[in-house]
């Protein structure tokens, strides 16, 4: 049976955590906003291509695959810990998408000032 309460719970947990907004993790997984408002809030529990759940879970710091053993109902998943070497490499996954962002970001404001000197 698929445990979609826990793949909401785990969501909103993990979002508060990282102190992400819906908006946020919708970016970072490259979904819909409503996709990410509908898993977070168990809306329209639904079959789902595997590779969405695979990019929440990332964009979440965690392995792909988390998200759907949450689902699958593998307790192992629910117990990854906040301060074990996962919760560090989801930082440093988290650090490393904030750079990234941000040198994207840097680019952009560096063309439009170069597009107005010129």
């Amino acid at each position: 049976m698929k445990d979609w309460d826990a793949v909401a719970r785990a969501i909103d947990s993990r979002m508060r955590e990282l102190d992400l907004t819906q908006t946020d993790l919708a970016v970072r997984a490259d979904v819909a906003p409503e996709t990410v408002r509908e898993l977070r809030n168990n809306l329209k529990p639904r079959r789902r291509n595997p590779r969405t759940l695979a990019a929440v879970s990332e964009a979440l710091g965690w392995p792909p695959g988390h998200l759907g053993a949450v689902l699958a109902g593998d307790n192992a998943a629910h117990k990854l810990s906040s301060d074990g070497p996962d919760s560090v490499q989801a930082e440093i996954a988290n650090l490393k998408q904030a750079v990234e962002g941000l040198a994207e970001r840097l680019d952009s404001v560096e063309r439009r000032l170069g597009a107005k000197s010129t």
